[in-house]
This record gives structure tokens, C-alpha cells and sequence, in this order.
């Protein structure tokens, strides 16, 4: 029977075949696995170093010192980047940037903040039909308080222009899956046309008692989904000491990163009204 990281390597190299051809001429910039393990092991495992290496990270994939924003609320960090495009519509793409005690937090989530980062990289050469917002969350470990913060600023009035959240958490383990528990309904099957589209396995679960950063905004009627790519395995390193780069599959890193990039594609051409339906 042929492996998990056997199939993932075949996997990746039928997707990025695919995709790269597709997007050959439209100036979208498509990382590669190399590029993006190299990201992934500068992942500090001190805490208090992450926020100057996310700052870092967004430098490296071309942003510049005037569009890097720190947003705070009281003791709370949210690295900020605007991808204006042709509309107010709006879309966040997040992932946090902290980690629990135990180990280096390369899977959770360092892996996420390089793909958010590399997602960033993609789409800067191009002007998007809806306007992206690029978020890096602080303290998502004791309660999603960035994401909560950010998500309770935004006016009543103002959540209709917001058309989605996509909220990237924990890669490198396994194939593309959904954190059902803290995802809308119709984000989640357009996540399994774009997977059907790509020929990617994706799976879907409720987890008891796990949350993300998405469900700060499904619970302000902001249509969210938070996208993983674990294994049956997670228990065994998500916040533990095995939380490091020995126990990443770069291809499972590159799977999630070019699915979570069709996604955006598919979003951007699709009516926000689609993903508010019941």
C-alpha cells in the first residue's frame, strides 16, 4: 500500500502541474514546496519573538514597512495587510501567530502564518476583485482574543460588506480538512466544490471543544471557515513538545497552500450573497 507522504508527494505534483499551467499568464506568483519549508523553519519557538518574525515573513513576500499595520487592543497584537481591489467587498484571510507553551508551534501555527504570508505573496502582483485583508491573530491559544477583538470592531451595519473570513490553522500532518464546529455551512461545501475541482481529498469533522479564529466571526454572522490539514494523529503533536519541524510534511504544507489559494480565486469571482445562504 502506498503511503500517506508517498500519496501526498504524487498529490502535489498532479496539483501544482495543474495549477501553475492555469495561472501561467495571469501574474499570480505560485510558491514553490522549497520556498515554502524555508518559511516554515524560520518559525521562532519563543512566543515573544513571533510578532517581529511575522512583520519579517510579510517583508520577504514584498510588503512594504508602510503597509505592515500592527493593530492593538489593550495587550493584543493583530498584524494587519490591505490588498485593496476592485470593490469594497470585503474578505479576511487569517491565521494566528501564537503558540501554546509546549514546544515550537510549527504545525499549530506556524504553518498557517506561512501560508497566509505566501496567499499574500500570490495575489499582490494582480488587483482582486474584492478587497483582501490579511490578518496574523494574536493570543487565538487562550481564547481566539484577536480575532474576537477585531471581528467585535466591525459595525453592525458594516458586516454585510464583509463576504467572508478563511481562517488557516494547522498544516503539515495530512490532506486538506475543515474544522466543521467553526465554519458557515455554505463555506464549507464551496470548499468541497473547489477540493472536487482540484481533485484534492478534503474532509470535514466537528472536533468537541475545538475552536479557531473563524468562529469570532460566524458569531457575527460573517460567513467563516477555518481549513487544517491534520491526520487521525493531531492529538499526539498539536500542544505537546513534538510540535516541531521534524513532524511537518512538506507537501501536506504545499497542498494546503495551493488549495487555500484556489479558494481565494473561486471567492473572488463568486457573489458574496452565495455564502450567506442557508
Amino acid at each position: 500500500m502506498i503511503s500517506t507522504i508517498s500519496q501526498l508527494l504524487l498529490l502535489s505534483s498532479i496539483i501544482v502541474f495543474s495549477f501553475v499551467s492555469n495561472f501561467a499568464q495571469s501574474g499570480v506568483r505560485i510558491s514553490t514546496v522549497e520556498e515554502l519549508m524555508a518559511s516554515v523553519k524560520s518559525g521562532p519557538c519563543n512566543n515573544k519573538e513571533r510578532l517581529e518574525a511575522v512583520k519579517k515573513l510579510f517583508k520577504e513576500m514584498g510588503a512594504a514597512d508602510a503597509d505592515i499595520a500592527v493593530e492593538s487592543f489593550k495587550d493584543i497584537q493583530n498584524v494587519v495587510i490591505t490588498k485593496k481591489g476592485k470593490s469594497d467587498d470585503k474578505v479576511v484571510v487569517g491565521a494566528h501567530y501564537d503558540k501554546v507553551s509546549d514546544g515550537c508551534g510549527t504545525v499549530d501555527n506556524w504553518t498557517g502564518i506561512v501560508i497566509l504570508a505566501n496567499l499574500y505573496r500570490s495575489m499582490a502582483a494582480v488587483t482582486p476583485e474584492k478587497t483582501y485583508i490579511f490578518v496574523a491573530f494574536d493570543q487565538e491559544e487562550i481564547g481566539s482574543r484577536g480575532s474576537e477583538a477585531m471581528a467585535k470592531k466591525i459595525a453592525k451595519e458594516d458586516r454585510p460588506k464583509y463576504c467572508s473570513m478563511v481562517n488557516l490553522d494547522s498544516f503539515g500532518m495530512g490532506y486538506p480538512f475543515i474544522l466543521e464546529n467553526a465554519s458557515s455551512t455554505p463555506m464549507v461545501k464551496f470548499a468541497k466544490e473547489v477540493a472536487d475541482g482540484l481533485k484534492v481529498k478534503i474532509s470535514s469533522a466537528p472536533i468537541e471543544g475545538a475552536s479557531s479564529d473563524s468562529a469570532s466571526f460566524k458569531g457575527k454572522d460573517i460567513p467563516a471557515i477555518t481549513i487544517s490539514a491534520l491526520s487521525a494523529k493531531w492529538p499526539e503533536i498539536l500542544h505537546t513538545s513534538k510540535d516541531k519541524i521534524e513532524n511537518v510534511i512538506a507537501d501536506s504544507v504545499r497542498i494546503g497552500y495551493i488549495f487555500s489559494l484556489q479558494y481565494l480565486v473561486k471567492i473572488d469571482s463568486s457573489p458574496c450573497d452565495q455564502f450567506r445562504k442557508k
